[in-house]
């Protein structure tokens, strides 16, 4: 009879559960890390199926178990329902509805990114967060000359030319200006990140055609349509146009 395998992953470590002969077992806790990992492999058979649900690191997990089983399967945590009616939830019971959900025939795939597509994302993530990060900075300078009654700057932008010259001609204590600089000097630094990471972005996906397609949509540039791209990966993994809700 053909086993299913349940890892409920974590950050450092994954709670293993077999299906096996119609019950559950559970077999311990192992580390996430690649020599663990090729250490279960090895006990696991050909045609067993792995079942993860979708994390950080599942994507690297699938890639060490796949060699040594039938089929990994990514799951939508979303659509893992076989304990949905469970009053706890607990690493043993997670790492148990996986396989459940696999032999009932209730787990959607998730799917695996190419290495093109997990490479985007990756990208994009990481602009995502310098995006924030540069937002941040500039409430809180705006929060310092807020609480020292400095009125609205007069131009556009507070951080172009124009609205750091306003800026540097504002009274503000020794303190409080050190820490305004401090943080424009962090903006710049982002600036050139940014730069580099619309670069790279940019290289990735201009031959796209699905990425051209989409920046022909008013206020479509090329950073949300790649977006758009490394969310969908290859769209020949749905199998259909429609979209269904998770709560279906």
């Amino acid at each position: 009879m053909r086993r299913v395998i349940g890892i409920d992953v974590h950050r450092t470590f994954g709670e293993v559960v077999f299906w096996e002969d119609g019950r559950l077992r559970r077999a311990g806790r192992i580390d996430m890390t690649r020599t663990a990992l090729e250490g279960v492999g090895k006990t696991l058979l050909a045609s067993d199926e792995v079942v993860l649900e979708a994390t950080g690191n599942s994507i690297a997990v699938s890639r060490v178990l796949a060699p040594f089983v039938a089929r990994v399967i990514i799951a939508n945590p979303l659509q893992v329902k076989a304990i949905a009616q469970a009053h706890v939830k607990t690493d043993k019971i997670d790492g148990a509805r996986s396989p459940v959900c696999r032999r009932r025939g209730t787990c959607r795939k998730s799917g695996r990114p190419d290495a093109q597509t997990e490479r985007r994302r990756r990208l994009v993530a990481r602009r995502y967060q310098v995006v924030r990060h540069r937002t941040r900075l500039k409430n809180e300078v705006h929060s310092i000359l807020h609480a020292h009654l400095i009125p609205k700057c007069p131009h556009a932008d507070l951080f172009n030319a124009r609205g750091r010259t306003w800026l540097a001609a504002q009274q503000l204590p020794d303190d409080e200006r050190a820490a305004i600089d401090r943080r424009v000097r962090e903006l710049d630094r982002l600036a050139e990140d940014l730069a580099l990471l619309d670069r790279e972005i940019a290289q990735d996906a201009i031959e796209d055609s699905a990425v051209n397609r989409l920046m022909t949509i008013t206020g479509v540039n090329l950073a949300v349509a790649a977006g758009i791209m490394a969310a969908i990966g290859n769209i020949s993994r749905f199998n259909s146009p429609q979209v269904r809700s998770s709560r279906a």
